[in-house]
């Protein structure tokens, strides 16, 4: 994949130590790394062990974010100023360290405003490298215009306009600088995009997951007597759901033929799970892409990273969404006919069984999947990002 840059380069990566923002980036900070450039990765201390193997030295600077348990607020309003606390904070570290080296372009995570500040005060191009959905034409009245009448809402542009016009950003209209950027490269497969049809693709260019050798996360091999494998996980970050795993246990153990991976993060006891059948291994944590390669059906959160990994795999998928955008993208994978939508509330042992096996025995969800798999994967992924990248520099 790598080939050498006509140029060699200082790029910056200014990311959120969120671990859902950093996994899509580190195969395209590698792909840099490995063309030749000088690459320096921003972010907290947090997330350094994931970002020193691709090759990029970290730039260390001290997030708000709340990473550290996951709490983060319900309502929109408070979570769009807890981003927005991060980037005034984050900033002056981010000055300290890039005033005296600026770097030839910035690459910025979709919630790592002060990396686009930073750009703009520095007269530098910027890419933004999006793990999300980006706005599309019509977004402001059909999305933003509804946040806009939620209580606080006024507080936040204000507070968010004051920052810009002293931060030394020359983009000063808070839904400009937060949702239209000079140039992006989305990380997902254009059909989890909303409304794709009405995406500027002049601005933005969807590559797909971007994936590479994730040997460093460990392996796994599917058992000799397995004839079809299920993963069942949460992600990292939403996973305090007990009663949800014992209805997975319920609905998967001792289902003729099934092996399951039951992937449970690091809240819940395993002990909380009662007697556990021998065809269900648990695990704090795993390494998802390496099973889902080797799996038939995955039962996600459906986060946009786990949403577009099971779309690469070409997986049947039932999707429990948790928090944040992860219904809509549950509404999307069932629309492309791919998934069924099953809230935790109506999480049933026998429901998460029934959905499995229609899932798996339908045709028609056979052929989707498998048009979709190669759609994704036609889409370029890290190759891809790193070219676009490398275009703008030029």
């Amino acid at each position: 994949m790598s080939r050498p840059s006509r140029r060699r380069a200082h790029i910056a990566m200014v990311g959120i130590p969120a671990i859902s923002h950093v996994l899509p980036s580190l195969e395209v900070i590698r792909e840099l790394v490995a063309r030749g450039h000088r690459v320096t990765y921003a972010n907290d201390p947090f997330v350094a062990d994931v970002i020193e193997p691709t090759g990029a030295a970290l730039v260390p600077y001290r997030s708000t974010l709340p990473v550290a348990d996951n709490s983060w607020p319900e309502d929109p309003i408070a979570a769009g100023t807890v981003f927005l606390d991060d980037a005034i904070q984050a900033l002056p570290q981010l000055r300290a360290a890039y005033d005296d080296d600026p770097a030839d372009l910035y690459l910025y995570d979709i919630g790592g405003y002060a990396g686009r500040a930073l750009a703009e005060a520095q007269g530098r191009p910027t890419v933004q490298l999006s793990p999300s959905f980006v706005a599309w034409e019509g977004y402001a009245e059909e999305v933003a215009a509804a946040l806009k009448a939620l209580p606080g809402a006024d507080a936040y542009q204000e507070k968010f306009a004051s920052w810009l016009a002293g931060c030394g950003a020359t983009t000063l209209d808070p839904d400009v600088f937060s949702g239209r950027p000079e140039r992006a490269v989305a990380v997902i497969p254009r059909a989890m995009q909303p409304n794709a049809d009405r995406v500027d693709e002049e601005v933005v260019t969807f590559v797909g997951p971007c994936l590479g050798d994730r040997a460093g996360q460990g392996r796994w091999e599917r058992p000799a007597g397995a004839e079809k494998v299920l993963l069942v996980s949460l992600g990292s970050a939403f996973t305090r759901q007990p009663g949800f795993y014992r209805e997975c246990v319920a609905a998967f153990g001792e289902l003729p033929g099934w092996h399951v991976v039951l992937q449970i993060g690091k809240y819940v006891d395993p002990a909380e799970l009662g007697e556990v059948p021998g065809n269900i291994e648990v695990h704090r944590w795993v390494p998802q892409l390496a099973i889902l390669e080797q799996a038939d059906a995955f039962v996600t959160h459906a986060g946009m990273g786990s949403s577009g990994e099971g779309l690469y795999c070409g997986l049947p998928m039932i999707a429990v969404p948790q928090s944040a955008e992860q219904p809509m993208n549950a509404d999307r994978l069932v629309e492309l006919g791919v998934a069924r939508r099953i809230d935790t509330a109506d999480a049933s042992a026998e429901v998460l069984r029934a959905a499995l096996l229609e899932l798996t025995t339908d045709p028609e969800v056979a052929r989707v999947s498998a048009r979709l798999r190669d759609e994704v994967r036609a889409e370029g992924g890290t190759g891809r990002a790193a070219e676009l990248i490398e275009d703008a520099l030029r």
